[in-house]
């Protein structure tokens, strides 16, 4: 076939009916084999080759057919152990084996297939016994071979985890990919609960971006649970069927029901017990290299597991007590909105310092906060909620501004001298609204200005940095001085912390620049976009606290509502019929009404299949948009972030969103998360 239609006449080789009888038979042999198998004949080493070479060497076919060799794969031929062991063969006629070669033959590593073969190089004798060519053999090798390969890749992702989920994810898809599975799952002991979690993967199913950002979806057992995946952890013995239902009594659906060969591995570790499932719909026999296979990527995974499992417990332990010192729930005024955002740095190990605040003084005023107690340990953050604790009790006596940081400031050294340090540095501004007058008082010790985004009431909206003299920070000398400048109605205040406009080889200057850009062409002035908006503004990571918080003074009252969301399947369906009705009472038109329900309907399910616990839904109505939150009180970032009885497929909950809505965003709260998303309205 790839004989007949070359000009072998034009080549030093003749036309193929005057070749040696035994050259065309080894041309025959070659052409029948299904195995890849190339001749190199001549002098020239001209190629001649069946269908399965043709596609081991790609693009280079089908104009290699009858080509040197040394041209064909001219980029590579002379680089030890290629051209040169064709060539030794057919001067010598030694055979030659490589037993790792890969194809096609390319020099860009980047383009490499890969897998490995086995080639094997003979002389081609004519019928006098004068070498004629050389065949090359060539044979893919043991596909337990090629897996591991893949183990120092699946090592380096590994280590890159941080979280259970972050380590489940990384498992799965090694597991699925690497041994071309139908089904694999991965579990883990439950600390404290005595019981167990677990999640898989099947082969087809649609896992995207988006989905690979959320928890993976966990399955809760009993301490006496019979998955294999368990009773391999418990046992701490591997398990191997070949052909049978391994997972009759546990199957959970269909795609459990379906298979028939199953290993089960427990994790190599000396604390966190676990165990890996690779199972196929099809009878299958478990070689020794893939058991060797199992075996290691176990042991990796359970390393990156006692990692994870450490990590979680020291991170939940201080970022509870860092959420835990500030405000659970911010004030609900008719005009004055008020948002916040707190996220840790790239650490995210260790509790912070920055702190924030916002409260209704007794005058009928509002005062807002937000603060640095310098450090990034447990210190910190218990001396951050004593400055926030201090602050408001200082402000409810005496609301000025200056006079709270010079009261605060007394309590900053003394808190110093208590320690018998002098590097105990507060950086703090604190404002007193008054919405009555439409005015803004505000005091600064040592910490940015704030940015204040200007209504649209004449030409586009725009953003200015108060001019408000910082001072030394608070416990090094702070003097006292305040400034009131017009807070109107559409303006929107910003406070924020440095971690927000600090990047490493990026000046002050560049991130304040970028952050008055952002806020100032942003859609609207509704804080939580804003807050949104703001933590995004400079690119990059920052190794420090980002802690922000908005108020807007809103044009005209907005309305409001509120439902408590059980953790129950019937959830997300009482939640549809109570917002239905609560936005046709308030006129709202039925396309929006439409579009915010779908969407409510998703977070809440969301909230509930991946905290575990009740939600709380929000709805907030003004005349420019309308703004839903669903919040949870799960653990963020640990293995009871997620507990399902089922373990199918999520939905496109987020894409959704993302589509019918004009922003939206997540938040994390005192004690778990908060997505929410906006709608512009249409003008009247």
């Amino acid at each position: 076939m790839l004989v007949d239609p070359h000009p072998w006449a034009g080549t030093v080789l003749g036309p193929p009916e005057s070749w040696d009888a035994a050259v065309r038979a080894a041309v025959e042999i070659v052409l029948a084999s299904p195995a890849p198998m190339a001749l190199h004949l001549g002098e020239d080493l001209l190629l001649l080759y069946n269908d399965a070479y043709a596609e081991l060497i790609a693009d280079k076919h089908p104009q290699a057919v009858g080509r040197p060799a040394a041209e064909v794969f001219a980029e590579v031929w002379r680089s030890p152990g290629i051209g040169d062991v064709v060539e030794h063969t057919y001067h010598t006629g030694a055979p030659f084996l490589d037993r790792a070669v890969s194809f096609p033959l390319r020099r860009d590593v980047g383009e490499l297939d890969p897998a490995l073969y086995i080639r094997a190089c003979s002389p081609v004798r004519d019928s006098r016994g004068r070498i004629a060519g050389v065949l090359s053999v060539v044979a893919e090798t043991n596909p337990a071979t090629r897996q591991l390969q893949g183990l120092s890749d699946f090592a380096a992702a590994l280590s890159g985890t941080l979280t259970l989920d972050d380590v489940a994810r990384v498992a799965l898809r090694y597991a699925i990919n690497s041994f071309d599975a139908d089904r694999v799952s991965f579990a883990v002991d439950d600390a404290g609960s005595g019981g167990w979690r677990m999640v898989r993967r099947i082969r087809g199913e649609l896992v995207d971006e988006a989905d690979e950002r959320l928890p993976p979806l966990w399955r809760r057992g009993a301490a006496d649970w019979p998955a294999p995946a368990v009773a391999s952890a418990r046992s701490g013995r591997a398990t191997f069927v070949e052909d049978g239902q391994p997972l009759r009594d546990i199957a959970a659906d269909r795609h459990d029901q379906k298979v028939r060969a199953l290993a089960a591995v427990p994790l190599r570790a000396s604390v966190v017990r676990g165990g890996l499932t690779v199972g196929y719909r099809t009878a299958h026999t478990w070689s020794a290299p893939e058991r060797a296979l199992l075996a290691a990527a176990a042991e990796l995974i359970g390393q990156a597991t006692e990692r994870a499992r450490r990590f979680e417990t020291q991170h939940g332990t201080a970022q509870l007590l860092q959420r835990s010192m500030l405000p659970e729930n911010l004030p609900v005024l008719p005009r004055l909105r008020v948002a916040a955002r707190y996220d840790p740095g790239v650490d995210g190990n260790a509790a912070g310092g920055d702190f924030y605040d916002a409260f209704v003084l007794p005058t009928g005023e509002l005062g807002v906060v937000l603060g640095d107690v310098a450090g990034h340990d447990v210190q910190a953050a218990a001396r951050m909620g004593q400055v926030r604790a201090a602050l408001r009790a200082l402000a409810l006596n005496d609301p000025r501004p200056d006079q709270v940081l010079v009261g605060l400031d007394r309590l900053v050294t003394s808190l110093g001298a208590e320690a018998g340090t002098h590097e105990l540095f507060v950086t703090v501004v604190f404002g007193v609204i008054d919405g009555d007058r439409e005015q803004l008082t505000l005091a600064s010790a040592g910490h940015p200005g704030p940015l204040l985004r200007r209504g649209a009431r004449s030409g586009q909206p725009g953003a200015e940095y108060l001019d408000v003299a910082p001072g030394a920070p608070l416990g090094v000398g702070y003097r006292p001085g305040a400034r009131t400048v017009a807070f109107r109605p559409g303006d929107t205040l910003l406070l924020f912390s440095d971690g927000v406009v600090e990047r490493r080889r990026q000046g002050l200057a560049d991130g304040l620049a970028l952050l008055s850009k952002s806020v100032a062409t942003a859609q609207n002035g509704d804080p939580r976009a804003l807050c949104a908006t703001a933590t995004a503004a400079v690119p990059g990571a920052t190794e420090d606290d980002v802690a922000v918080l908005a108020v807007e003074y809103a044009l005209r009252p907005s309305r409001s509502a509120r439902m408590e969301v059980p953790a129950e399947p019937t959830a997300p369906s009482r939640v549809r019929h109570w917002m239905t009705a609560q936005l046709t009472q308030w006129e709202v038109a039925e396309s929006v009404i439409g579009a915010a329900v779908l969407c409510t309907s998703e977070l809440t399910t969301n909230a509930l299949l991946h905290a575990g616990t009740a939600a709380r839904v929000e709805i907030d109505l003004s005349s420019e948009r309308l703004l839903v939150s669903v919040a949870d009180s799960g653990s963020r970032g640990t293995v009871t972030r997620a507990r399902t009885d089922t373990l199918s497929s999520r939905g496109r909950g987020l894409g959704l969103i993302e589509e019918l809505s004009d922003t939206w965003g997540t938040d994390p709260t005192v004690r778990g998360s908060t997505v929410w998303f906006e709608i512009l309205l249409s003008p009247r």
